[in-house]
């Protein structure tokens, strides 16, 4: 397939998609009806692929994958240990078949790929020196744990009483809605713990680690300092609050969990077809991955656009962006 019906490719190799980053048709206004409902059932919108995909998987997790009430009122190391190796082996599975697919068997090339290098294996700023091996000890040693005490901790108190809990047979509609609404929750609760680690002494100490990662891969995704997973995954928390199921929970944790892979995939589309693919909604990402300084959220609800931290990839938003960073900089000079 040829990408540059698509976009375009420096002389370094770097590809940038046409056109421009779009916001979620959710809160335009005026309201326009019809781009809202083609957002919603379109194959690139908001239910198709990914978050129906993680839907499915949260209800198949609570359902058939997750100890009953019976197991989790108490703390036993038997269910722990299961939820543990649960979610490693989902971690593995999902986003090694990014990476086998993308990035070993380079299936599709550089087809797409936004940065035309491959992952760093000479590099004083990851553990050993290698970009693949820094993700995955990151990503088993500190992610996976820490999504998994949450979990713990969730079940158990769900379990003995402790949150306001909901049936998805008395009240369908309402469950149905929040499941819904987790994505949006998820991308708020992102943009207010991406922005509190930006703040320089967390940035130094705890961020960087993330963003050592200047061209991402997709086990980029989850490699972060355990202080930053605390955060990350605490977005869980509002059930403590919100009366919901434990399908909720557990499919916020799964978001949050199996979401960095796509977003962190360095490509903008994987090719599914001669002339089919999927896009990953990867570039917002990617431009914060590349300049820092912009798209702390996922461009469902236009919080970068309300405070001004906005990349839409085109020249113009790349010109104001390194002028509110001199600018910035210049600030810092006179202090």
């Amino acid at each position: 397939m040829d990408d540059l019906k698509y976009g375009t490719r420096n002389k370094r190799g770097d590809w940038k998609p046409s056109g421009k980053i779009q916001f979620a048709p959710v809160l335009d206004w005026p309201f326009r009806p019809v781009r809202f409902v083609k957002w919603l059932v379109s194959l690139d919108g908001f239910f198709l692929p990914w978050n129906a995909l993680f839907g499915v998987m949260g209800f198949l997790l609570w359902w058939f994958l997750t100890p009953g009430t019976e197991y989790t009122q108490h703390f036993s190391a038997g269910w722990i240990l299961y939820l543990l190796a649960r979610n490693a082996l989902l971690v593995f599975i999902f986003y090694g078949g990014w990476h086998l697919r993308l990035y070993i068997q380079k299936a599709q090339g550089n087809t797409f790929k936004y940065d035309g290098k491959w992952p760093s294996t000479d590099n004083s700023a990851f553990l050993f020196r290698r970009q693949n091996v820094d993700n995955l000890i990151w990503t088993f040693a500190s992610a996976v744990p820490i999504w998994t005490a949450f979990e713990v901790g969730m079940l158990w108190a769900s379990a003995n009483g402790y949150l306001p809990t909901v049936s998805w047979t008395e009240h369908p509609i309402y469950c149905a809605f929040l499941l819904i609404l987790t994505p949006f929750w998820a991308d708020f609760h992102f943009y207010l713990i991406h922005r509190l680690i930006h703040w320089p002494p967390l940035y130094k100490y705890v961020h960087s680690v993330h963003h050592n990662n200047v061209n991402p891969g997709p086990f980029s995704g989850l490699a972060m300092h355990p202080v930053e997973h605390l955060l990350y995954f605490s977005s869980a928390l509002i059930y403590v609050v919100v009366p919901a199921s434990p399908m909720h929970f557990i499919t916020q944790l799964l978001l949050k969990a199996l979401g960095p892979a796509q977003t962190h995939a360095g490509f903008d589309r994987v090719v599914v077809g001669e002339d089919k693919t999927i896009d990953t909604h990867a570039y917002a990402h990617y431009l914060h991955h590349k300049y820092f300084e912009c798209n702390y959220a996922d461009a469902l609800i236009p919080l970068d656009k309300w405070f001004g931290t906005f990349h839409d990839g085109t020249p113009e938003k790349q010109q104001e962006m390194d002028k509110r960073m001199a600018a910035r900089a210049a600030k810092w000079n006179r202090q």
